[in-house]
């Protein structure tokens, strides 16, 4: 067996909890461990061991992009501590299986000791409070659903709580509050749009997944992370990305990033959880569209629109957003605004919210508590949109060309001619053209001129609009040219 425990920490001993327990060998290798097992009896199922281990673990230099613990004081000057460790992996502090496929399928507890006039806060629920060595208690809280092992993190400083409930569409959620003492009116204040929040997330995406565990806001002395029914909170109780509009389009203003965006990771990477964080974009772009769904719930279909468009600003296409396998390397930042682009546009290519938002919750759904590979998530689109889309993830994913729609509008100003550009083989993405009625589709376009005819005039300055409900750029030529009809009339 391996086990992950990265340096400076040491793994002292590995015990063996059988009826006589019994000390394995390992030999540690860098960050590992392996572990030597004896033979095991036939009659044994299931088995456990203990690990003690100790150490300084890696001090976080810019959490949470730069991993570890985080130690601080507060205004006050209490302390504040805590953990953040996505991609550094979990293993920075404590001994695991340090892998995001590898998940405790019964969940996990975590106890912390602690000065007595300190609070403690975990994922999951608090099941055990008492004092322990003078000056001092223990605090345990447990998770009872499968967790990823770095959102299994402890919160201490001098917190105070508030607390409320959800009628959601599994019953009474839980929601509880931990913000630092001086900070309690300002958290009253802006955790007033959790609720709104949730509303609109089991709206889109389905119920909240884990009720087991409750949904908890704790203050962070970090920017935010998205720590299973613990989210890490540290926006300053301020609207928008500590105050900036990330779409710069207004709508980003009305609403607290940190508290939209994190708690949509307990949909998609808590819930849905990626095999590799080579497709971390599995992750952070379903979460980053779930802003926009927030955003249309709340404001309506343009605002979603209008601040989904906004995002394409921080597109650089210059790296793709699938990562290597195999070497916990992800992919390219775009897998944010870029892949939430991309699952807008085949929202607008399959034409039917409904629809839409039923693929969503289905998801949530068929893959609940699972880990998920790239494939696994092709396929499920693949059959909610009734035909192959493997070549649509591929141009998104795995390149950094932005797909091109070239038309040209006929003298008669009735029919145009279309094609893609700039694409994989095979891209055929539909485009539900903005005319009168807002429902003429272009058939099934591919990398060669094709040829519709409308029974009106066409508006030509309506037809950039595409760009604006589809990742894509559009030319629109001046003239049909003979090599143009020729092509299409083939």
């Amino acid at each position: 067996m391996q086990i992950d425990l990265q340096a400076p920490m040491v793994l002292d001993s590995i015990r063996w909890n059988t009826e006589k327990p019994q000390l394995l060998s390992f030999t540690r290798a860098g960050n590992i461990a392996l572990v030597t097992w004896p033979s095991i009896p036939a009659n044994i199922k299931e088995t456990s061991i203990t690990l003690y281990f100790s150490g300084k673990p890696v001090i976080a230099v810019r959490p949470p992009w730069d991993g570890g613990w985080i130690w601080t004081r507060d205004e006050n000057g209490n302390p504040w501590i805590s953990v953040a460790c996505q991609g550094l992996g979990a293993s920075v502090w404590y001994p695991c299986k340090d892998h995001q496929s590898d998940e405790p399928e019964r969940g996990a507890s975590l106890s912390m000791i602690i000065p007595e006039n300190l609070k403690g806060i975990a994922n999951g629920r608090l099941i055990q409070e008492k004092p322990f060595a003078a000056g001092t208690k223990i605090v345990t809280w447990e998770v009872k659903n499968p967790i990823n092992s770095y959102n299994l993190v402890p919160y201490i400083g001098k917190y105070v709580n508030f607390t409320d409930t959800l009628q959601g569409e599994k019953g009474v959620l839980d929601l509880s509050y931990w913000v630092l003492e001086n900070h309690l009116s300002a958290a009253k204040e802006q955790f007033t749009q959790t609720k709104p929040m949730l509303r609109a997330f089991e709206h889109w995406m389905g119920p909240y997944p884990f009720y087991d565990d409750s949904y908890k806001l704790v203050e962070a002395p970090h920017l935010g992370m998205e720590h299973q029914s613990a989210v890490a909170y540290g926006n300053k109780f301020m609207n928008g990305y500590l105050g900036m509009d990330l779409s710069e389009t207004g709508w980003g203003l009305k609403w607290d990033y940190i508290i939209i965006h994190e708690s949509g990771h307990e949909w998609f990477a808590n819930n849905i959880t990626s095999k590799d964080i080579a497709d971390m974009w599995i992750h952070e772009g379903f979460t980053t569209y779930s802003e926009t769904l927030f955003t249309e719930y709340w404001y309506g279909k343009q605002a979603g629109n209008e601040y989904n468009y906004g995002l394409r600003k921080g597109i650089e296409n210059a790296e793709v957003v699938v990562g290597p396998y195999g070497v916990n390397k992800e992919g390219s930042g775009d897998m944010y605004p870029k892949v939430a682009n991309m699952i807008h546009t085949l929202r607008h290519g399959l034409n039917n919210d409904a629809t839409f938002r039923q693929y969503l919750r289905d998801m949530n759904q068929t893959f609940y508590h699972r880990i998920v590979e790239y494939a696994d998530i092709e396929q499920f689109t693949s059959e909610y949109w009734g035909r192959s889309v493997t070549a649509i993830f591929q141009q998104y994913l795995k390149t950094t060309q932005i797909p091109q729609l070239k038309l040209a509008i006929a003298a008669d100003e009735k029919t145009m001619y279309y094609r893609w550009d700039n694409c994989v083989s095979g891209f055929d993405l539909p485009i539900w053209l903005p005319t009168t009625n807002n429902d003429t589709r272009l058939p099934v376009v591919d990398l060669k001129w094709q040829q519709t005819r409308f029974s009106e005039k066409i508006d030509k300055a309506r037809l950039k609009e595409i760009e604006k409900l589809y990742y894509c750029n559009v030319q629109i030529l001046p003239a049909v040219t003979d090599a143009i009809s020729k092509e299409a009339s083939q």
